[in-house]
């Protein structure tokens, strides 16, 4: 079995709208993100790497400094109130750790495939995310990409 592993940290906002306590505001978190992929043996790209550490680490990244937002989420999917490069849109009623993951997961399973694309190869990918020190998501599912 193979295995890359790679870890970022990023800032970011968000809010959990509906929510009956203080997380219904706007409030900000240093996060932590780790992505695990594995797999029996990696295809290797023309310079004989599997997988690009960078690229994964950008799909982390790419919520730094960023609010994450549900797709109902009324002031923030306003372009005319907030400027869209600085939002980001997860599925689901809110951008909770656990939907920040799972869209996370969904990013690493797209990213293996539009590399090697066709290969219909068998992936665990694994997701984790620490929204606060006592606060940490995973999930970790097979994908055939």
């Amino acid at each position: 079995m193979e295995k890359i592993t790679v870890h970022a940290k990023f800032h970011t906002a968000h809010r959990q709208m509906g929510y009956p306590g203080h997380c219904c505001y706007v409030h900000g978190h240093t996060w932590r993100g780790t992505i695990t992929v594995s797999t029996e043996e990696f295809p290797r790209d023309e310079l004989d790497m599997a997988l690009d550490f960078g690229d994964l680490k950008k799909l982390l990244r790419q919520l730094d400094h960023k609010i994450i937002v549900s797709p109902d989420d009324p002031e923030f999917t306003n372009p005319d109130l907030f400027d869209p490069e600085g939002i980001v849109v997860v599925p689901g009623k809110g951008p909770s750790v656990e939907n920040v993951a799972v869209w996370i997961w969904d990013q690493v399973r797209d990213c293996i495939g539009s590399k090697y694309p066709g290969l219909n190869k068998a992936y665990r990918i694994e997701v984790r995310i620490r929204e606060t020190e006592n606060n940490i998501f995973e999930v970790e599912k097979e994908a055939t990409v």
